[in-house]
């Protein structure tokens, strides 16, 4: 990879893991699912002009919305803003073994011995997570996160079976269903959001700025172009770097601290999660069309 490429590649991995620190400080003011639902309007509001979905998928989109966006963030912030960002995004880890397991079942992809032992690995790690006694008042939180990275498994395959539209287009399409359906969600399962809207000061703002152009726009629109060059394997090793940037983000800004347990565990699902997406053989970049 081209050393521009690489930096390009390791900016998606810090702008994601970062998403973890600034949602769990924007949450101090916003409940969680409203957050995410200012988040999706602000991406919907500044790409809808530019990349407007075909009308045919709209349907389908529908679907993929409430699975991998409305559900999916609504599960997975709920659990970070009940636990530490920093052993969240170690826990999130489990979408790639999650996917994995959900394309063989589904696409009939195949699966090797080492990213068998992958998954074996990464799920242990989860295991001794979940099992530290500092989380033992908040599990539920963590089977929140966990269950947050199997619906985003889930959604995934209603992607892939959608076919390609573009990823800016998909983005869009997602944004523009996820926002109603996370404000729904909200009326139903948080309160007080008018307050919270009319109360919230410039680092709130700032922090749903960030969430819906940095993360979600700048973030995918970097990761999909580097999709067009590169094959999937040659950028995802990279996300290695999303919970490292999370744990280091959550010790310097939010005073968070690791315990030897989680530390272990933690190691072990990147263990698992590098085993399933660094391959040996040699790849050839994709040129883009």
């Amino acid at each position: 990879m081209k050393l521009t490429d690489v930096c390009m590649a390791i900016a998606v991995a810090v702008i994601w893991g970062m998403g973890f620190i600034i949602a769990k400080a924007a949450m101090s003011h916003f409940s969680p699912i409203l957050l995410m639902a200012l988040r999706f309007t602000l991406t919907a509001f500044c790409l809808i002009w530019f990349f407007r979905p075909p009308i045919g998928l709209y349907k389908n989109l529908f679907w993929i919305s409430l699975v991998s966006a409305a559900i999916q963030y609504s599960l997975t912030f709920n659990g970070v803003n009940g636990i530490d960002a920093s052993t969240a995004g170690l826990l999130v880890q489990l979408e790639v073994p999650f996917g994995l397991i959900m394309a063989w079942l589904f696409l009939g992809d195949r699966i090797t011995i080492k990213q068998v032992i992958g998954i074996i690995v990464a799920f242990l790690g989860a295991v001794l997570i979940i099992g530290e006694p500092k989380l033992s008042g908040d599990l539920v939180y963590a089977f929140m996160v966990i269950g947050g990275a199997f619906t985003w498994s889930v959604g995934q395959i209603m992607i892939k079976r959608l076919g390609s539209i573009g990823g800016f287009k998909l983005i869009t399409g997602v944004a523009i269903f996820a926002a109603p359906q996370l404000f729904i969600a909200s009326w139903l399962f948080e309160s007080n959001q008018l307050q919270q809207i009319q109360t919230a000061n410039l680092p709130a703002w700032s922090a749903v700025a960030y969430l819906g152009l940095i993360m979600t726009a700048l973030g995918y629109a970097l990761w999909y172009r580097l999709l067009g060059l590169y094959t999937v394997n040659q950028v995802m090793p990279f996300l290695l770097l999303l919970p490292v940037t999370s744990v280091i983000g959550g010790i310097i800004f939010l005073g968070e601290s690791l315990t030897i347990k989680i530390t272990i565990g933690g190691l072990m699902a990147l263990a698992g999660v590098a085993l399933i997406t660094i391959q040996r053989s040699p790849f050839k970049a994709i040129k883009q069309t």
